[in-house]
């Protein structure tokens, strides 16, 4: 028996290290792909040009400040009242049945499609609430899609704090605000903020719902103001890469070496965030 147990187990493994390798090769050969067709056509111009029927003189100003407004004011929005909720459902809420069953109705949440959000934010902000196909329906939109995920987040780095640590704080005298603010945050912070920033990488990237509240493929204007139209760069890649000329799928390769670059940015700000603040704690 011990052998064919040693046998299976070196054929799992194998398995397995056979399905990583697929999926590192198709992500390499997509990666490489993209960055050979975009490499030419990112320039100063591209960053600061708007969108154009000539190929030459296109780029992705209007997109990327769109994505910078949405995705920003999405954070501002989210990240206190994920962090917030957080805590009430594990320090403050006493009800526990009430709390599992709000519990498992966020986690649920964090796996409704995002076109659904898209949808509902259509029919209650842009029509109901008459904000239009504005920056800030896009936003309020992109928060309540990642804020499950931050929650969820929150919630179990508020839990990996050391119950030791809260009881002695207790006893010497801290009240509850106190134990929150000196002794529960300090310590959930790094987990709550990088699930956090994950969680806003992942809306940098969604397409679906903006497509629903904006309606904008192609715009020259640059968002100014909460009540602007905007258009975002996963918009934009979709738009040149649904044309048939070559030169506009090489710029939408560029757009999405763009957009990858911005994620891989704001996914080392998390761990450089996460390392930071764990060095704060251990101090």
């Amino acid at each position: 028996m011990s052998r064919v147990f040693l046998m299976l187990d070196k054929i799992i493994h194998y398995i397995l290290l056979f399905g990583i390798s697929i999926g590192v090769l198709m992500l390499s050969l997509l990666l490489v792909t993209v960055v050979t067709d975009g490499w030419g056509r990112l320039s100063l111009g591209f960053l600061t040009n708007p969108p154009s029927a000539n190929p030459d003189k296109a780029g992705i100003a209007p997109a990327f400040w769109g994505s910078v407004w949405v995705v920003g004011l999405a954070a501002l929005i989210s990240l206190p009242l994920g962090i917030a909720t957080a805590l009430y459902l594990t320090e403050f809420s006493r009800h526990e049945r009430l709390n599992k069953i709000i519990y498992f109705n966020i986690t649920n949440l964090a796996g409704v499609p995002s076109v659904v959000y898209g949808l509902v934010g259509l029919s209650f902000l842009t029509y109901t609430l008459g904000l239009g196909r504005s920056v800030i329906a896009g936003a309020i939109t992109l928060a309540f899609l990642i804020l499950p995920v931050i929650i969820v987040a929150s919630i179990e780095a508020i839990k990996a704090v050391p119950e030791l640590h809260k009881l002695g704080a207790y006893a010497l005298g801290a009240n509850k605000l106190q134990v929150i603010a000196r002794v529960i945050l300090p310590q959930s912070l790094p987990g709550a903020l990088t699930g956090g920033i994950l969680a806003v990488s992942r809306a940098l990237g969604e397409a679906a719902p903006l497509l629903v509240i904006s309606g904008l493929l192609f715009t020259r204007k640059t968002p100014a103001g909460l009540l602007d139209q905007f258009t975002v760069l996963p918009l934009q890649i979709f738009n040149w890469v649904s044309r048939p000329q070559t030169a506009f799928r090489e710029l939408s390769a560029a757009a999405i070496i763009v957009l990858l670059i911005l994620l891989l940015l704001m996914n080392m700000s998390a761990v450089i965030l996460r390392n930071r603040l764990q060095r704060r704690v251990v101090e």
